[in-house]
């Protein structure tokens, strides 16, 4: 089905999301309406409980709203199945978690290449991807680490490695600093920051009225609704140039000698948290 090119790449109308059921049900998100344009770097804030979440996970259609419609890029999501969500998770969107959510078993750059593996990817290209991406967050040296053997904000750095791995237009953030000190948050905004400037549509939940400073909008939810909707200072960018940023890198590192996965070994002790 062809979509409108110059549509909002997200409009949500009325949307609702209900939890339990009888006396014990709890109204979420008492319709919202929201409209995200192409290049925004959004900021959703507000109390913890008032919905900004459950807004975040149905947005990336990681839940589904009870009432409501929800349009993706002139698409209608609401009401496909779990498998076509998926696909359109692999393909569209890129999730950057609190709490990381790497897998602990699996050194840094199988993380980063496990998105790939719902494309379909052969192994070596899955590595192969991942090097590049990691190459550009300055993590080429901590490919073969363990999650344990990184500091908060190299995990966190990972994390949107592995978030941008499979070239994503739209990219959520949830708390993407709350487990770091000052020095890391700032980095990783900078991160982000850049990753905006570059093309990508990013909506980000944080409870750290600093970090709006980055952001094209601020919303600020309240009670399941939106209580405010603003406009910044930061521009928002008008075309997504993902892919192509990601080949411009690829072209300009240096090539990896190693692409096969590897664990270090157990002579070698690697200190945690160790900064380059």
């Amino acid at each position: 089905m062809k979509t409108n090119p110059d549509a909002p790449v997200i409009a949500l109308r009325g949307l609702k999301k209900r939890y339990g059921i009888g006396d014990a049900e709890h109204t979420v998100l008492d319709g919202v309406d929201l409209v995200i344009e192409k290049g925004e770097f959004i900021a959703i804030m507000g109390p913890s409980g008032c919905g900004k979440t459950t807004l975040l996970n149905i947005l990336g259609l990681l839940d589904r709203a009870d009432d409501g419609d929800y349009f993706l890029a002139d698409r209608s999501v609401e009401s496909l199945s779990a498998r076509r969500h998926a696909n359109i998770r692999s393909e569209q969107i890129g999730f950057v978690f609190q709490n990381f959510n790497l897998v602990p078993r699996l050194n840094v750059i199988e993380n980063v290449a496990l998105p790939l593996i719902y494309k379909g990817i052969r192994k070596t290209k899955r590595l192969q991807l991942a090097s590049k991406i990691l190459q550009t967050f300055h993590l080429s040296e901590r490919e073969y680490y363990m999650p344990w053997q990184l500091s908060g904000g190299q995990t966190q750095r990972v994390a949107i490695a592995r978030a941008l791995v499979n070239s994503p237009s739209i990219v959520l953030a949830d708390e993407p600093t709350g487990n770091l000190d000052s020095k890391a948050s700032h980095v990783i905004m900078e991160e982000l920051s850049d990753i905006h400037k570059r093309g990508n549509t990013i909506i980000m939940v944080t409870h750290n009225p600093s970090l709006t400073t980055y952001a094209s909008r601020v919303i600020t939810m309240l009670d399941g609704k939106i209580d405010s909707d603003t406009k910044t200072l930061q521009p928002t960018v008008k075309v997504d140039t993902t892919k192509k940023r990601l080949d411009t890198h690829a072209a300009e590192a240096p090539k990896e000698k190693i692409l096969r996965s590897r664990r270090p070994t157990k002579r070698k002790t690697i200190k945690k948290g160790v900064s380059k």
